[in-house]
C-alpha cells in the first residue's frame, strides 16, 4: 500500500511539473505572438504614413522622382512581405527604412520642402513611428529570447518537444543597415 502511494505522489508531482512547464511555455509563445502584433500594428502605421508623404513631396521634388518610385516601391514590397514571415518582413522593412532615410536625406536640398508644415508634421509621425518600431523589435526579440531559452533548457525543453513547441525567428536588420551612414558637411 505504501509503494501505491509513493507511486501516485511521484505521477501527481511529475503530473505537476509538466503543466507548470506547460503553461510556462504557452504564456511565453503568446507573450512573442503579442509582442510580434504590436510590431505589425506600428509597421501598418508606417505604410499608412507613407503615400501622404509622397503625395505632399510629389510637386516639391519634380527632379527626384526616381527616389519617390523607390519609395513607393519599397512600401509594397513591405506590404507584400507581411505575414511571410519574421525574416522575409525584416529585410523588406529594411529596405524601406533605407530608401525613407534616402527621401529624408534630399529634404535637405529643398528649402521650401523643409519649411512645409505638412511636410515636417509627416516626417515627424513618421520618425516617432520608427522609433516605436525600434522598441518594438527589441520588445518582440527580447521576448522571442525567453521562449527560446525555455525551449531549450532542461527540463523544459522535453515537454516543449513532446508538445512541438519550435523556436521563434529574432527579427534582425539586414548587414547594410548596421552600417554607419557616412555624413558629409561641406
Amino acid at each position: 500500500m505504501t509503494g501505491l502511494i509513493v507511486v501516485i505522489v511521484i505521477f501527481v508531482v511529475l503530473l505537476l511539473v509538466f503543466v507548470t512547464i506547460y503553461n510556462g511555455l504557452i504564456r511565453l509563445r503568446n507573450e512573442a505572438d503579442n509582442s510580434w502584433a504590436q510590431i505589425d500594428v506600428q509597421l501598418k502605421r508606417r505604410h499608412d504614413l507613407i503615400p501622404n508623404l509622397v503625395e505632399v513631396v510629389k510637386d516639391y521634388m519634380s527632379y527626384e522622382k526616381e527616389t519617390l518610385e523607390a519609395v513607393i516601391k519599397a512600401r509594397s514590397a513591405a506590404v507584400d512581405a507581411s505575414g511571410k514571415g519574421v525574416a522575409t518582413q525584416a529585410k523588406a522593412e529594411g529596405e524601406l527604412s533605407g530608401v525613407l532615410g534616402r527621401l529624408f536625406a534630399l529634404f535637405e536640398n529643398y528649402p521650401d520642402l523643409k519649411a512645409n508644415q505638412n511636410v515636417s508634421q509627416l516626417q515627424e509621425e513618421l520618425t516617432s513611428t520608427e522609433n516605436k518600431i525600434g522598441f518594438a523589435r527589441q520588445h518582440y526579440n527580447d521576448c522571442v529570447m525567453r521562449f527560446n531559452t525555455k525551449c531549450e533548457v532542461v527540463p523544459s525543453n522535453i515537454v516543449a518537444g513532446m508538445c512541438g513547441f519550435q523556436k521563434k525567428e529574432f527579427f534582425e536588420i539586414e548587414e547594410e543597415e548596421k552600417e554607419v551612414p557616412k555624413v558629409d558637411l561641406r
